[in-house]
């Protein structure tokens, strides 16, 4: 691809021109940012700063950077929010640019039992509001933290 083609690229990209949803932290690598969606107020979404594709084009250390922080920010989620279940998807058809969504899920919101995006099956309770600040608070924490999760 040409540098030229790239930089077309880079600046079409949503992912690219912005941080994607309300910023929790950024590293040289990635950044971690509220994804604005009401029903769910703690969805995060961990987003590699340089404008890839596929999961697969990473480097390896680079997949290990992204994957070590998406686990460290799944663990954290389950411990400060205790959802019922967490989904963890990385899809990008509408924005093709490397970005994993973590989305805490409880068995009274709005699309339980199907995934986020699925037709309503009721009203549905946005749990997490009151959690968010100390939801960053950890993630931020966990992610400054050297150490491995254990």
């Amino acid at each position: 691809m040409s540098d030229t083609t790239q930089h077309a690229m880079n600046t079409a990209c949503p992912l690219c021109s912005g941080d994607g949803g309300h910023l929790i932290l950024r590293t040289p690598q990635f950044r971690v940012v509220y994804a604005d969606d009401p029903a769910y107020p703690c969805f995060v979404r961990v987003i590699w700063n340089d404008h890839i594709r596929e999961l697969s084009d990473l480097a390896p250390d680079e997949q290990g950077v992204l994957m070590r922080a998406v686990f460290s920010i799944e663990r954290v989620m389950r411990d400060v929010l205790q959802p019922l279940k967490m989904n963890l998807a990385s899809f990008g058809n509408v924005v093709p640019h490397v970005h994993w969504h973590l989305i805490p899920r409880w068995a009274d919101d709005a699309h339980f039992p199907q995934p986020s995006w699925a037709p309503r099956q009721r009203e549905g309770v946005a749990h997490g509001a009151s959690q968010r600040d100390a939801l960053a608070h950890a993630i931020r924490i966990a992610l400054a933290d050297p150490a491995p999760a254990s």
